[in-house]
C-alpha cells in the first residue's frame, strides 16, 4: 500500500491482488492460482462463488435490498427459526458483523441481571488470549494490550483471568458476576482449543452461581470444527452466543443467540440495527443452511480435517527447525513456528499458498469446508515448496 493511498493505514497489504474466486481458488490479475487457507479469515465457508450462493444473491437482488427494522421479513424469521431449531437457542438478534454481536450479547447479559433485579451484575469474565472484536467494548473484553493501547480508558466491566485456570475463576465470581465469556477455540489467539472439561466446569459454576455462559462463535461456528457449533463437542450449552463470518458464506452477516430466559430483557426500545436482517443477509444466510446441513457435509469436514491435520503432522515432522507443534480442531488448524510466522506465510504466498497468521507465532489454516482431498494434496505439495525453500535458508 502506497503512501499517497486514501485507505486508512491500519493494514499492511501484500503485493497479490485478486480478481475473482472459484471454490478453493483465488485468481489474481495474471491468471495464477492460488490456494486460499485463509477463506477470508473463516468467512468463505462455502468458498469463492458457489453456485447456490451466487443464484440466492441474484434471485434476491431482483426483490428487497433493504427495509430496515420497521417491517418484519420472512427470510429473517425463517432463518432465525433454523438457526433456533439446530441450536441451544429460542431468540436470536441479527447484526452485521460478529462485533456487533458480541456487543449485543453484552448487553443481553447485563440486561438480564437488570430485570432479575440484580443491575449491579455487569461484569463479564473473560480469559487471556481472547479475541471478541474491535469496537471499545469488545477490545476491553478481549484485553490484550496491543488492541487497547491508545484507545483511552478501557472500558469498565471487563475482567480477564489466565487461560483454563478454574482455581482463578471460582475466586473471581462474586455479587456483581454477571456472565463467563469464552471462545471455544481461541482463533486470533493461536488456535487453543478449551478442554471440553472446561466448558462443562464453566455451565456448572454458571448454573451454580446464577450466571450467564456466552459463547463466542464468530470464528468457530457454521461447520468449521466439524459440528455446527463448536460447543456441540462437550455437550455445556450456553446462554447466549454470538455467531458470523460462516453463517453469511462472505456477506456479511452476524447474529446473537439466546435463550428465552437470557434474552427477556430485550424488549423493544432496548436495541437495534439499521441494517442487520436485511433481505438480501437473510437470504444468504438460509443458502449458506441449506448446504451446511445437508446430510454428509459435516462428514466430509472431519474427514478433510483428518487429512489436513495427518498433512500439518507430517510438515512437524519433516521441518523439525520451523515448526514445533501443530494444533487445532476440524479445518481450523495451526502450526505454532520455530521462525516469524511472518516468513513462513511470505514463503507460502510466492508458492501460491494463503495462510493467515495467529497469536502465539502461529501459521493457521482455514480453508473453505468444501475442499477436497485432491485439493488438500495440492495444499501439501505448495506448502513442501515453501518450506524447502525457508529450510535451504536455514541451513546456509
Amino acid at each position: 500500500m502506497t503512501d499517497d493511498s486514501h485507505i486508512y493505514g491500519t493494514f499492511v497489504f501484500p503485493e497479490q491482488i485478486f480478481e475473482r474466486g472459484e471454490g478453493v481458488r483465488m485468481f489474481d490479475a495474471n491468471g495464477d492460482d492460488y490456494l486460499d487457507c485463509t477463506s477470508g479469515v473463516a468467512v468463505t465457508a462455502l468458498g469463492h462463488a458457489h453456485p447456490h450462493l451466487v443464484q440466492t444473491l441474484k434471485d434476491s437482488a431482483d426483490k428487497l435490498w433493504h427495509i430496515s427494522n420497521l417491517f418484519a421479513s420472512p427470510e429473517r424469521d425463517r432463518l432465525a427459526a433454523r438457526l433456533c431449531e439446530a441450536t441451544f437457542a429460542d431468540k436470536v438478534f441479527f447484526t452485521n458483523s460478529g462485533a456487533e454481536a458480541m456487543e449485543c450479547a453484552i448487553k443481553t447479559a447485563r440486561k438480564y441481571h437488570y430485570e432479575s433485579g440484580a443491575p449491579e451484575r455487569i461484569n463479564i469474565i473473560t480469559f487471556e488470549g481472547a479475541f471478541h472484536g474491535r469496537t471499545l467494548a469488545t477490545i476491553a473484553a478481549g484485553g490484550q494490550e496491543q488492541y487497547l493501547e491508545g484507545f483511552g480508558p478501557k472500558a469498565g466491566g471487563f475482567i480477564q483471568l489466565p487461560f483454563g485456570d478454574v482455581d482463578a475463576l471460582k475466586a473471581a465470581i462474586d455479587g456483581e458476576t454477571a456472565a463467563l465469556l469464552i471462545e471455544p477455540v481461541q482463533g486470533e489467539g493461536g488456535i487453543r482449543i478449551v478442554p471440553n472439561e472446561f466448558l462443562r466446569e464453566l455451565r456448572t459454576l454458571c448454573d451454580e452461581n446464577g450466571i450467564l455462559l456466552i459463547y463466542d462463535e464468530i470464528q468457530t461456528g457454521v461447520g468449521r470444527t466439524g459440528k455446527l457449533f463448536a460447543y456441540e463437542w462437550s455437550g455445556a450449552e450456553p446462554d447466549i452466543m454470538a455467531i458470523a463470518k460462516g453463517i453469511g458464506g462472505g456477506f456479511p452477516i452476524g447474529a446473537c443467540l439466546a435463550t428465552k430466559d437470557a434474552a427477556k430483557g430485550m424488549t423493544p426500545g432496548t436495541h437495534g440495527t439499521t441494517y442487520g436482517g436485511n433481505p438480501l443477509g437473510m437470504s444468504i444466510g438460509n443458502a449458506v443452511l441449506d448446504v451446511v446441513l445437508e446430510d454428509g457435509f459435516l462428514a466430509h469436514v472431519n474427514e478433510m480435517a483428518l487429512v489436513l491435520r495427518q498433512q500439518l503432522a507430517e510438515m512437524l515432522d519433516r521441518y523439525p527447525d520451523i515448526f514445533e507443534d501443530v494444533r487445532g480442531v476440524g479445518l481450523l488448524q495451526g502450526m505454532k513456528c520455530k521462525i516469524p510466522n511472518s516468513d513462513v506465510l511470505i514463503a507460502m504466498r510466492k508458492h501460491r499458498l494463503l495462510g493467515i497468521a495467529a497469536g502465539d507465532n502461529v501459521v493457521r489454516f482455514a480453508p473453505p469446508l468444501i475442499i477436497t482431498q485432491e485439493e488438500l494434496r495440492e495444499v501439501r505439495e505448495r506448502l513442501v515448496e515453501a518450506l524447502d525453500e525457508i529450510q535451504a535458508t536455514l541451513n546456509n
